[in-house]
């Protein structure tokens, strides 16, 4: 019978530190590649929503003028008593609703509250009668209002209403004072004149054709209103997670009312 011994081989205490070390090295790797990925998702996703959101918005705005002035005073033989049966124009207007329309912009003495850069009342019919739509922008939120329209009432008062007015689409930055200054140094050709930015700037019709109306002189009142150019400048809920910057998108659109006799 061979007494010999037999010699066992394995790692070594030092081996297996090496060994152990090396694979928390590429654990750690993995969970910071996993960390990256999953903080570029996210501002992805937030960036994909906020394009989503802000191509409804204008969507819905491009919609709703582009049948402004429905039904007009002209398809009536007989002319209603109630100036609720149809629409005076296109677009309501403060001051002086439903009397001499103000002006739009400094080319005809900039006398309009509404319509404005961030503020709009359309004026037509939805299905069930002549109804407000009001767009107006208070601190980052578009609100959309809507109700029907009354004779004798004041489009501004009634689509002021905290009851009728609907958060339409938030984080929009077009005249976010406080955060603007930082935004354009992010972004500044968001805003080309370094200040807030407007949602809506308007084209009316003129005797030498369409002219913008702040330059449109007697012809910029709110009746002649023709094209509206909207453009939304809408933020993520969050910043980039890896550079903490913010994440802006901007979408244009342009609204044409295709009804010709209001």
């Amino acid at each position: 019978m061979n007494g010999g011994r037999t010699r066992l081989s394995g790692f070594t205490v030092l081996e297996l530190l090496v060994a152990t070390a090396i694979f928390l090295t590429l654990c750690g790797a993995m969970f910071e590649l996993l960390q990256l990925s999953q903080k570029k998702y996210t501002t992805e996703t937030q960036l994909t929503g906020a394009f989503q959101e802000t191509r409804l918005a204008i969507d819905q705005i491009t919609r709703d003028f582009n049948v402004a002035g429905y039904p007009s005073l002209g398809v009536y033989s007989n002319v209603p008593l109630d100036s609720s049966q149809y629409a005076i124009g296109p677009v309501a207007w403060d001051p002086n609703y439903a009397g001499i329309p103000c002006s739009i912009g400094t080319g005809g003495g900039g006398t309009c509250v509404t319509p404005g850069d961030f503020d709009l009342i359309i004026e037509t019919n939805v299905g069930n009668g002549v109804a407000w739509i009001r767009y107006q922008l208070i601190g980052t939120t578009l609100y959309r209002s809507v109700v029907p329209k009354t004779a004798g009432a004041d489009p501004v008062v009634a689509t002021s209403s905290p009851n009728v007015m609907s958060p339409f689409l938030t984080n929009v930055m077009n005249n976010s004072a406080a955060q603007i200054p930082q935004i354009v140094a992010e972004y500044a050709t968001m805003f080309p004149l370094g200040g807030a930015q407007p949602i809506f700037q308007y084209t009316c019709d003129t005797l030498t054709g369409p002219q913008p109306c702040p330059l449109a002189g007697n012809s910029g009142v709110p009746n002649n209103i023709r094209d509206v150019d909207i453009t939304l400048i809408v933020m993520t809920r969050q910043p980039d997670m890896q550079t903490q910057r913010l994440e802006l998108v901007e979408l244009n659109g342009r609204a044409h009312r295709v009804n010709p006799s209001n």
